[in-house]
């Protein structure tokens, strides 16, 4: 196989999208009264409980309490469980080292993404642009890997494309699956119709993607693959160095 030049690979980039026009690069300082209530907590909840589940050093919702556990009754709870949540996850070995303000920021792209349309619509069209006549493979990594599914589902690309996604959230219920664009049919996701191949390549330590085999909620076409990246879990550097990636993208490169 020829090897890939330079040229031959294009970013397609949409995290401005996201910032107020003007605004200079950078994470906002945020804190934890500015996450809010419905997806953003309900998000931060499920990666709370999935750390707990997966290090037993790691106090879980279950384990803090009962207020915790009921932060939906009043909002000094549920601002509570928020801080709790973020004291436990920044200290963990999941998102070690980073701080409230961009755990936050990460919740709040997630939920500006299905909420506004606008954003929506911006992201994928970037995707698509991207995309040309002679283009084999598509990779999506994190909510990139959701931005990259929709925009390949309607068939707008001449394709067919191999799909990548890495440490994917696609398959989760409630918070990502049930929202996607098309909804699923039967509880089944639609397959992408710009799509040939799949490969799905997850950490099962990495508690961004939650649901680490895709094939059950999209079918049998998707192959699933299981890697280990060590205390880099979600980490994209991490992911695309791995021997499955790689694979993954050649099968992709080869398959026209």
């Amino acid at each position: 196989m020829t090897p890939l030049a330079q040229g031959d690979i294009t970013c397609a980039a949409y995290g401005d999208l996201f910032r107020r026009p003007g605004a200079r690069s950078g994470t906002p300082q945020y804190e934890a009264e500015d996450v809010a209530d419905g997806l953003e907590t309900e998000l931060l909840m499920a990666w709370w409980a999935e750390a707990a589940r997966l290090d037993p050093a790691v106090l879980g919702p279950s384990d803090a309490g009962r207020g915790v556990l009921a932060y939906a009754a009043s909002r000094p709870l549920r601002l509570a469980a928020v801080r709790r949540a973020l004291d436990a996850l920044t200290r963990t070995r999941f998102f070690g080292s980073v701080s409230d303000a961009f755990l936050i920021a990460a919740l709040k792209q997630f939920r500006r993404y299905f909420d506004d349309p606008g954003i929506r619509a911006a992201a994928r069209d970037r995707v698509l642009q991207g995309i040309g006549q002679d283009t084999r493979v598509v990779v999506g990594h994190s909510l990139g890997s959701v931005v990259a599914y929709e925009a390949l589902c309607p068939g707008a690309v001449e394709g067919p494309v191999t799909l990548v996604t890495l440490g994917s959230p696609l398959g989760i219920r409630n918070l990502t699956f049930d929202r996607l664009d098309p909804a699923p049919v039967a509880g089944v996701g639609v397959w992408p119709k710009s799509v040939d191949r799949w490969h799905n390549v997850s950490d099962a330590g990495d508690i961004v993607a939650l649901v680490h085999e895709l094939a059950p909620r999209f079918g049998p076409g998707v192959r699933d693959h299981h890697v280990h990246n060590g205390t880099t879990m979600h980490d994209l550097s991490a992911y695309l160095t791995a021997v499955e990636t790689g694979a993954a993208i050649a099968d992709g490169l080869a398959a026209r």
